[in-house]
């Protein structure tokens, strides 16, 4: 699966001419949203089963500043997913010369909307075939 690309804007920039750290987060979410939608399950379509999937916890790493107009890729790996919570790597780079310049980690869970938890592999056995197959595609790359 390709990574996701982001172009980062002047409005992403702080008073230093460089992305604000918020950013990163967002640039994650962009990418799992991404994710979603190649395997055929766009966010909204999941939400329309009556399907939520918030962030219990996020953490990002950063290794050097990100600036206007750069193209950063961002590597999506699947490291936890069992049906109920899924852990999601993000590797984030420079697209022209590969540098490294953050890393991060998302971990989420599948709720009902009146918040209860789901498995996704009794109530949405399609979107839980296509993240496994993922997840199998993904470890191929």
């Amino acid at each position: 699966m390709q990574d996701y690309e982001h172009k980062a804007q002047y409005y992403e920039t702080d008073q230093m001419g460089i992305i604000h750290h918020s950013n990163y987060i967002r640039w994650m979410e962009e990418a799992r949203m991404d994710f979603l939608t190649k395997i055929g399950f766009p966010m909204e379509e999941i939400e329309k089963a009556g399907i939520v999937c918030p962030v219990i916890n996020v953490s990002c790493e950063y290794r050097k500043s990100c600036r206007l107009n750069e193209h950063i890729c961002i590597h999506l790996e699947i490291q936890h997913y069992n049906g109920i919570k899924l852990v999601v790597g993000y590797r984030m780079y420079e697209k022209d010369s590969g540098e490294l310049r953050a890393t991060g980690i998302s971990s989420h869970c599948f709720l009902s909307t009146d918040g209860k938890i789901l498995s996704l592999k009794k109530v949405y056995p399609g979107l839980h075939e296509a993240m496994n197959k993922a997840i199998e595609g993904l470890g191929e790359s």
